[in-house]
Parts: structure tokens; sequence; C-alpha cells
């Protein structure tokens, strides 16, 4: 956990430094975190597909039971990168900086506008991809690209 939390002190602080950018399928990617660390949050992420992938989408809900976006969003911060974000989407939007959407990063939070009032979060992974809790499909993995999300998309935030 001590190392976890030092190695996403080292990332921020790399972030805040800069760094070099480069191209993947249209989308930028931001290559300011080491390899090793933007290595480790890649692997987290599939980690945690691969634990959850296919738990039903449940309002509310935050167990293998039934979960919701939010809450996945929530305990994966929480389990693999020991950081408490706040518990809504509403309040996950807010937790961290806006960041362009053509300049993404593994663990960045993407948001989208799926109502009139409602909202859906995810975490980005890679190559476009990212984590989420779908309501049809439970925990999986979808791509920014597809027709839906993408005329829905919103915002991405970087969590610091």
């Amino acid at each position: 956990m001590l190392i976890c939390r030092y190695s996403l002190f080292v990332v921020f602080v790399a972030m805040l430094l800069g760094g070099c950018s480069s191209q993947h399928a249209g989308i930028k990617v931001v290559d300011s975190w080491g390899q090793k660390e933007k290595t480790q949050v890649v692997e987290s992420l599939y980690a945690q597909l691969e634990k959850w992938q296919g738990v039903p989408y449940r309002l509310g809900g935050l167990s293998k039971n039934g979960i919701d976006c939010s809450g996945f969003v929530y305990l994966t911060y929480k389990d693999h990168f020991g950081i408490e974000l706040p518990r809504t989407t509403g309040q996950q939007a807010k937790s961290g900086r806006p960041v362009d959407a053509t300049v993404l990063q593994a663990g960045d939070l993407v948001f989208f506008k799926t109502g009139i009032l409602a909202k859906h979060v995810g975490i980005y992974v890679e190559n476009g991809k990212f984590l989420h809790v779908s309501t049809s499909k439970g925990v999986m993995l979808s791509k920014l690209s597809d027709p839906y999300w993408s005329s829905h998309y919103w915002k991405t935030v970087r969590v610091p």
C-alpha cells in the first residue's frame, strides 16, 4: 500500500513536470509517467477487469452482487491506488483537474452524459479503451470510439 502510494506520488510529480507525447490510434497519449508506473497502472486496471468482469449493474451497488459506475471507480481507486474518491459520479467529476480528451493517460476518469440528468463514469486504460459498468453487460471494457460513447462523451478528469 505504501509502495503504491509512493509510486502514485512519483507519477503525479512526473505529470506536473511535463513529458513528451505521441500519437496512437487518433488519440494523443501523454507519456508523462515513467514506463514502469504507466505499465503498473494499466496492469492494475486489467487485473480489476479480470476480477470484476460481468458483475451486474445495480444502482447504489458496491459489491460483486451488483455495482454502479461510480461505485466501481470508487473501489478501483481505493483498492488499487490507495486513493479515496467521492462516491457519486457528480462528485467524482469535480475531484480532479479537467484534461482534454485528446490527451489521455491510464487512470483518467472519462465522463459521459447519458440522459438529461444522467451521467456515467469509467476509467481510461489504453488504446482508446475504458473500464466501466454497463447497465446491460455489467463490468466491461469498451471503446471510446464506439458511436454511443463518442456521441455521449462529456469530459475527462485526471485525479491528482
